[in-house]
């Protein structure tokens, strides 16, 4: 396998399918672990702030499916109108998404373009067309890899053979594949029809409905840099061709274009009135432009200032099927126009629907039915844009950083682009899941680094875009900006996404980087500055003021020479690693006073390479993990390097991961185990390093940051397209990372993590849900144990035993070769007496041996069942009482069911044969009938009052309550009146009828010997 793939291009075709194909399998040199799916993942969400959407389409044939495609998440569908949704895209290589299409006159052709074509800064990427003859069940892909981003994909209107792809192309890089492709045989060739050169792409691609000869292309010439951004060129310009791409010509001011320079161009065609095209342009004064010849001349409608505002991440248009004067422009907000464009009005507002808009799916037979995909996913309207629904079950949060807390349930927290900054439980002990409701807002703009103030209960930090650092109180909802100045007046850069971390070993420092890393312990009352300038300080990138090219788009996110990570050591006090976007990874072992950039000592490091991700160890003090991100210079090399010695050498690492790396994560307690989350999914390393596979659980997402809990053994990973993603209880990949040969054996083991007794809540509220509300799947309830078994399949036989070693619960599982999830419920199943518990009930806190038996061979583990941290912790002794009353109850409960079998026998026996019978049989027959329906009658009662005490007894705590003493007392009595009445049938007409019958007995009957005595103490 290649070490590294540069910039995507033809050249680069061989390096990139290497890459795609290994995807799709663990790589060499590590064997798989075997049964991995067995380990719980659970996304959490949240979706009431969704994610940004990048294309929608709709079967028109059935309106009701509805196709969605994320810039990073990949895509989903819904069958029924919108309420409920379903990923569909996840066993693909990437989950950028740039065009969906669907072929109308046969629906079961799809098609997706894989990479948005809104290049921000933290743009995903994709990786080339995709089809699905199925409606979207399965997809393959049929070429145009390397494109990275395809903008538009257009079908002919009746031949499902022939569809244009519009390739923007590389973002960062100049790349060949690039311009408009088309295909005549269904995706297995493709040919380029329009190309300009390696840094123009597809801005906006259009067929007119009317004729599918006749395509405007709007070409786009840009280029991003990590500290520049320009758009416009000499390659920029729009095309128009008559014979379906064959041959094009472009089009400029002598045809009404403006003169000089031009960006990118939004295009739209009426559906009504095909010879009437608009154009919005990027210019150096930009320009709505109306053709009413099918595009062979234009006029200016708008030059205003604004008509164009930010043509980078949003130029497009859309005109009404029937009115070719409505046309709706789409960028910070949705906008319409029933004048041609002359006066525009907001269509709706972002506090129902969020702004920066980039799609609106208008329905071709009725254009009030519209729907409208932005940053914070979609909404519906049937209205023509009066009324909204937003879509709350789409869960494509584009998550930049995590952070856990040490809660019972532990919280997540996490920033996310353009949606602000949030927290949020990884559980909930409610029965709906977790909602959205269950997430606070604690921070506007674009959210990134946000933690918990782990000194106090009820303060918070969380930072947007530039460095704005502020406190949230979670009490009361007041956020407090606390961003430092410099003392002396220096100009203090922050990056887009400075660098903010915590301290492990100091719950009241907080650390923020800007060229300098900066201190306070006081919740921003005080700052020390205590490093000096940390980047390059080149001049020559620092030239953000200027970012943009024709439209100037300097709002920081091209800030640059500044810190992105701060790392303080989890072992040693006064060790900081800090890591710029301009190569530099710098360390202090003096807790600020001296500094030594590292990177000198990195063979084969990017030269001024973006630091995403520094990790020191939890192991050894001198040991840390750096990631290069190198996607924004076009390079996607994997570069990880691990440092033993403080960072006087270093090794690298992880060069067979076909994918750019993002985050890396080193397990707390195994020094083995190392996560990475890339562009491309999540990848671990059980051998420090050596090798690595990818987890086949979690989808080709960008994961940016990732988080394993120390007390708990979760990983938690923050995805930037599909929210928070848990997986509980990583201990047995712990287990194989410290001793490989555990695989070898029968069976085995793993340590299980904490375990919470607690009470199951109704939903806060809701009583129904329907079908269209988000709900994150919550933990199981009780201890997971996770069991390795060798080959082949077998049934296992699992033991629960007290302190004692007494045992409190039993049962029999099936296991598979590889991982195995078995949970206990945390019930006492036939325990053993001396244990103080009763069938059915919850064991009590404490520390319990659990012992696997399968063919012959044992392993046993340790579960820590823990109180309820809600509540005061149950009283032992207080319980004994309850647990003698439960066991009474339970035995009167059994006594009641004997009875109830026995007079059941009975009538089924004798009905079967009453029939059959004559004289004297008949007559004891039908008396024997009669006398059971008369106990059953009189028995009804009696049987519950009998349920009565087992039911209140088993959901109480400590010492037995007035109210179940006169249950208990009210179950005494009627439990001899039970006894009495079925030990009278038994030996009266039961017997009598069975001495009429000799050995003539009918099958089934049952045994007459009486039940005998019994009580219940109260």
């Amino acid at each position: 396998m290649p070490a590294a793939c540069p910039r995507p291009n033809l050249r680069t075709f061989a390096c990139l399918t290497t890459l795609a194909l290994a995807l799709a399998a663990p790589l060499v040199g590590q064997a798989p672990v075997q049964g991995i799916e067995a380990l719980t993942v659970r996304n959490i969400g949240p979706a009431g702030m969704s994610g940004r959407v990048s294309a929608v389409d709709v079967v028109l044939s059935d309106p009701s499916i509805i196709f969605v495609g994320s810039a990073t998440g990949g895509v989903f569908r819904s069958r029924d109108g919108g309420v409920s949704w379903e990923p569909i895209f996840d066993d693909q290589p990437a989950l950028g998404i740039g065009a969906v299409a669907v072929f109308q006159p046969d629906p079961s052709i799809v098609w997706v373009g894989g990479g948005e074509g809104n290049p921000r800064n933290s743009a995903g990427v994709g990786d080339g067309i995709f089809r699905s003859r199925d409606g979207g069940d399965s997809w393959e892909r049929v070429g145009l890899e390397g494109s990275e981003r395809i903008h538009r994909v257009i079908t002919h209107p009746t031949d499902p053979d022939i569809v244009w792809a519009g390739v923007m192309g590389p973002a960062w890089s100049d790349g060949e594949i690039r311009g408009v492709y088309k295909t005549v045989d269904g995706g297995d060739s493709w040919e380029r029809v329009l190309y300009v050169d390696e840094s123009t792409g597809v801005g906006d691609l259009v067929i007119d409905p009317s004729n599918p000869d006749r395509l405007f292309a709007a070409m786009w010439d840009y280029r991003r840099y990590p500290d520049f951004f320009h758009s416009g060129g000499p390659g920029s310009g729009l095309h128009l061709t008559e014979d379906g791409g064959a041959t094009w010509s472009r089009l400029g001011p002598d045809e009404g274009l403006p003169e000089g320079e031009l960006g990118r161009m939004g295009l739209a065609i009426s559906p009504s009135d095909p010879w009437i095209v608009y154009a919005l342009v990027e210019a150096t004064r930009s320009e709505l432009l109306r053709s009413d010849d099918g595009g062979r001349t234009f006029t200016t409608v708008s030059d205003r200032p604004g008509i164009a505002p930010r043509p980078f991440y949003y130029a497009d248009l859309r005109v009404d099927p029937a009115d070719p004067d409505r046309i709706y422009s789409l960028h910070s907000s949705a906008q319409v126009s029933t004048d041609g464009g002359e006066t525009f009005r907001t269509m709706v507002s972002s506090s129902i629907l969020h702004g920066d808009v980039h799609e609106l799916w208008i329905d071709p037979t009725d254009g009030r039915h519209m729907i409208m995909g932005n940053d914070g996913g979609i909404g519906i309207s049937w209205d023509g844009g009066d009324n909204w629904r937003f879509v709350e079950n789409l869960t494509l949060a584009q998550f930049y950083h995590i952070s856990l807390d040490d809660r019972v349930p532990f919280n997540v927290y996490g920033g996310l682009q353009d949606n602000g900054s949030w927290f949020g439980p990884t559980d909930v002990w409610e029965n709906k899941g977790i909602l959205n409701a269950h997430w606070t807002r604690v921070g506007g703009g674009d959210g990134f680094s946000v933690f918990d103030d782990a000194s106090s209960d009820r303060w918070g930090y969380s930072m947007s875009q530039g460095g704005n650092l502020q406190t949230f109180d979670r009490l009361t909802g007041q956020r407090r900006g606390i961003r430092p100045a410099h003392p002396d007046g220096v100009d203090l850069r922050f990056n887009w996404n400075a660098a903010l971390s915590t301290d492990p070993l100091d719950p009241s420092a907080l650390y923020l980087g800007s060229q300098f890393v900066h201190r306070t312990r006081d919740r921003g009352a005080s700052w020390e500055i205590i490093s000096p300038d940390l980047t390059t300080d080149d001049p020559a990138k620092q030239r953000w003021g200027e970012s943009g090219g024709l439209t100037t788009d300097a709002t920081g996110a091209e800030t640059h020479t500044t810190l992105i990570d701060i790392s303080p050591s989890p072992l040693v006090d006064g060790v900081i690693w800090a890591g710029s976007d301009d190569g530099n990874v710098q360390v202090t072992r003096d807790d600020g006073d001296t500094w030594t950039n590292t990177v000198p000592a990195m063979t084969g490091a990017p030269e001024t390479g973006w630091v995403a991700d520094i990790e020191p160890s939890h192991h050894e003090p001198g040991r840390a993990w750096v990631v290069f991100d190198e996607h924004r210079r076009g390079d996607w090399t994997p570069y990880l390097f691990r440092t033993d010695d403080f960072g006087a050498t270093w090794r690298r690492m992880g060069d067979d991961i076909p994918a750019f790396l993002l985050a890396v994560e080193e397990d707390p307690h195994e020094p083995n185990l190392v996560f990475v989350g890339t562009e491309f999914g999540l990848y671990m390393t059980l051998n420090g390093g050596t090798d690595w596979q990818r987890v086949p659980t979690i989808p080709a997402v960008p994961i940016r940051d990732l988080e394993l809990h120390e007390r708990d053994g979760d990983l938690v990973l923050g995805t930037h397209g599909r929210g928070v993603w848990v997986i509980d209880g990583v201990h047995a990949l712990r287990g194989l990372a410290a001793r490989p040969e555990l695989a070898d054996e029968p069976v085995h083991l793993f340590e299980t993590g904490p375990t919470w007794l607690h009470n199951t809540a109704e939903a806060i509220g809701y009583r129904s849900t329907g079908m269209a509300m988000w709900q994150g799947a919550t933990r199981d309830y009780g201890a997971l144990l996770t069991i390795h078994r060798g080959a082949p399949s077998a049934e296992a036989t699992i033991r629960v035993e007290d302190g004692m070693g007494l045992q409190v619960a039993e049962w029999t599982a099936a296991l598979e070769p590889g991982l195995n999830r078995v949970v206990w419920d945390l019930e006492a199943n036939d325990p053993a007496e001396g244990t103080d518990l009763a069938d059915g009930m919850e064991v009590w806190p404490g520390r319990y041996t659990v012992t696997v038996d399968v063919e012959g061979a044992r392993s046993s583990g340790t579960v820590e069942v823990h109180p309820d941290p809600r509540v005061p912790a149950p009283d032992r002794m207080a319980g004994r009482e309850r647990v003698q009353a439960l066991r009474e109850a339970s035995a009167q409960s059994d006594l009641a069911l004997e009875a109830m079998r026995r007079v059941r026998l009975l009538q089924q026996s004798v009905s079967q044969v009453m029939d059959e019978l004559s004289g004297d049989r008949a007559d004891r027959a039908e008396a024997l009938l009669a006398a059971i329906e008369g106990y059953q009658e009189q028995s009804a009662g009696d049987a519950a009052a009998l349920r009565a005490p087992a039911s209140r007894l088993r959901s109480g705590t400590g010492p037995v309550e007035p109210h179940e003493r006169m249950l208990m007392e009210r179950a005494a009595t009627a439990v001899e009146a039970l006894r009495s009445a079925t030990d009278a049938l038994l030996t009266g007409p039961a017997t009598d009828f069975a001495a009429a019958m000799g050995d003539d007995l009918p099958d089934g009957f049952p045994e007459l010997t009486p039940l005998g005595a019994g009580g219940m103490t109260p």
